[in-house]
């Protein structure tokens, strides 16, 4: 099936499990997560979309505009910096399902999104240290640039800080 004919939808409480499990499998490339942060941070994104094929949760994303109350370094790094912005805090594609263009399909419907609030600079970041090149390239056919770079709070890993301006839904 192709990644535009399946079912993308905002997420529900009811999705809580199969996003809990996505982000522990792929927890090296995010930040831990548990029920209770997850349930908060749902009651603060402006986007969390679920993409399902058949009966479970293929990919999500998950995203905050400026004003959340989010203790992301990452996320008020750019809220010091940009008056609006969306911010990607992540996005997750099962690895059965890569390379599919699930990702790309949230991120269209991110940025059509966007659009609709009025919100021209959208924010993410990726590992740089150590280089997580597949999320550099997804990135850069968005129109994703690095605007800063800066170490984890553990110093183990460092980010390029990226945004893209515009509406790229047609990426």
């Amino acid at each position: 099936m192709h990644a535009d004919a399946l079912p993308l939808r905002d997420a529900t409480a009811a999705d809580h499990p199969a996003i809990l499990a996505l982000n522990r499998r792929y927890v090296e490339l995010l930040s831990p997560l548990d029920a209770v942060r997850l349930s908060r941070l749902a009651s603060q994104a402006a986007y969390l979309r679920v993409v399902d094929e058949g009966d479970r949760v293929a990919a999500f994303l998950l995203a905050f505009r400026e004003g959340a109350d989010y203790d992301s370094p990452n996320y008020l790094w750019f809220a010091a910096r940009h008056p609006r912005f969306l911010y990607v805090d992540r996005v997750v594609v099962d690895g059965a399902t890569q390379g599919r263009g699930l990702g790309a399909t949230l991120y269209r419907d991110l940025f059509d999104f966007a659009a609709v609030q009025g919100v021209d600079t959208i924010a993410c970041e990726y590992y740089s240290k150590p280089p997580n090149e597949a999320s550099r390239r997804f990135h850069a056919r968005f129109g994703f640039r690095e605007v800063g770079r800066q170490w984890l709070p553990d110093a183990r890993k460092e980010v390029s800080l990226q945004i893209a301006l515009g509406n790229k839904s047609n990426t």
